[in-house]
């Protein structure tokens, strides 16, 4: 009996993880962005990753193409890829946070494969570049991945609270979350939180209370100690 839950266990464990599996390699199909910060204002490293070619072919570029909320961004060297910008000129400047104003913006980075890239193997492609202050604004940077034959064009936008593979072939996307609050001193109000928490235990400690502390190390030895005890008297009655 106890054999037969523990096959019934396995195959259930084994049919979860095949799931799973599938579901990552799904995933994995696209073409996907992920950025280091996602804060409304912040400097973030946004990693486009290719995880296939074209059918089976070889991938020999990539354009990624900025969304309308960004002026710029810089490219990441990848040592078997060249880069190049492609900028338009914006028929009315575009004044700056800080006062400056710029005419034209770059719309899209182009990665071209020194060695085209094969079928079967990933690659990644970094940009740096700030967010804009919009917290709850998603940015899409619809991607066209060029191989030896055929293409893909990453660019598809889902429908208003769809999910993101409801489409063949989504554009990479990020959502801008929350600014993060900064202190009068600059620091980030988490980090002051944490400070204030740390002194006043340091400050708890050197008034002499540290006697709680001692006296759940030693319930937790005794808790070790009896439950050993519990574990060998069950492994002798069996």
């Amino acid at each position: 009996m106890r054999f037969s839950r523990t096959l019934k266990t396995t195959a259930a464990l084994g049919t979860t993880a095949g799931l799973m599996m599938l579901g990552l390699g799904a995933a994995s199909a696209h073409v996907s962005a992920t950025p280091t910060e996602t804060a409304a204002g912040a400097y973030s490293l946004v990693t486009f990753a290719v995880g296939h070619g074209c059918d089976g072919s070889p991938t020999t570029a990539v354009t990624i193409t900025l969304p309308d909320e960004l002026n710029d961004a810089t490219p990441t060297v990848n040592p078997n890829w060249t880069i190049s910008k492609s900028v338009e000129k914006l028929s009315t400047p575009i004044t700056l946070a800080n006062g400056s104003k710029v005419s034209e913006r770059t719309a899209s980075i182009t990665y071209t494969a020194k060695t085209p890239l094969e079928d079967h193997q990933r690659d990644t492609f970094t940009l740096s570049l700030q967010l804009p202050d919009s917290a709850g604004t998603t940015l899409h940077f619809p991607t066209l991945q060029k191989c030896e034959t055929g293409q893909t064009d990453w660019k598809e936008i889902p429908a208003a609270g769809a999910d993101h593979d409801s489409v063949e072939a989504p554009a990479p996307e990020l959502t801008i979350t929350a600014a993060i609050a900064e202190d009068a001193h600059g620091a980030h109000s988490s980090t002051a939180t944490t400070s204030s928490d740390s002194s006043a235990t340091s400050a708890t400690n050197d008034a002499g209370t540290s006697w709680p502390a001692w006296l759940g190390l030693i319930a937790g030895l005794a808790g070790l100690v009896l439950g050993g005890l519990a574990f060998w008297r069950t492994t002798r009655k069996a």
